[in-house]
């Protein structure tokens, strides 16, 4: 393909509108220190392309799958969390082209991560809006669905919250609980920290830049501390 840049050829696919490409690799932090850059912060494509990638797999999963939709659920979640999708965005490459601070540049550890998760979703945003839902689709099953393979032979869609279900399920008869004990923070930086209950006891707490990332440890804060007497 002539004139494609080296991320469009590690994606394989060649935007008509490049500048939709750009877009998804500028985090907020670039244009604080580049205010004349000529490109938006890619905060509506990663919006635009959580959508998409929900709608894609849980489609796929739907059409492959017989299992209930709880078991459903579980494999969407161990796709579309914050670690598979990062670990995507490093797969494909995606780190060296974003558009950040300084100081974003040089963090590590979970901001990093939802960094690249967020990236990604903006990419298949991206994707979505130059060439199609068709080629979405044909994007997330050639990258992203073949790993459904490796996470169900290694049963890694029991993450912290299933496995902590299941032991509160069977020692209580009792569904966990997970509710929002503070929310604090921009639209654009949130920190939830999330308390886990079985029945009215508070059993741990976790915190994260999303809901799902705060239920996780707190599900894993529970399992290290263990059930007492409700």
């Amino acid at each position: 393909m002539k004139n494609i840049t080296p991320l469009e050829k590690i994606l394989g696919i060649k935007f008509k509108n490049k500048n939709l490409l750009h877009t998804a690799l500028v985090h907020r932090s670039y244009l604080n220190e580049n205010p004349r850059f000529p490109l938006p912060h890619n905060e509506r494509l990663e919006f635009l392309g959580d959508a998409v990638l929900e709608l894609i797999v849980t489609k796929f999963l739907y059409e492959n799958f017989a299992s209930p939709e709880g078991e459903l659920t579980t494999y969407r979640a161990s796709l579309v969390n914050t670690r598979a999708l990062s670990g995507m965005a490093r797969r494909l490459k995606i780190k060296q082209f974003l558009y950040l601070s300084k100081g974003e540049k040089e963090s590590s550890g979970k901001a990093k991560e939802v960094i690249l998760a967020n990236t990604f979703e903006a990419v298949i945003g991206a994707v979505y809006l130059d060439q199609g839902f068709l080629c979405a689709e044909q994007f997330i099953k050639r990258v992203l669905l073949p790993e459904l393979d490796f996470i169900l032979a290694h049963k890694l869609f029991k993450d912290a919250k299933s496995k902590f279900q299941e032991i509160a399920q069977g020692k209580f008869k009792i569904t966990p609980e997970y509710k929002v004990i503070e929310e604090r923070g921009p639209d654009h930086a949130k920190k939830f920290t999330i308390g886990v209950y079985v029945g009215k006891k508070l059993i741990a707490q976790g915190t994260g830049k999303s809901k799902q990332d705060a239920e996780t440890q707190a599900a894993g804060n529970a399992l290290k501390k263990g059930l007492p007497k409700i």
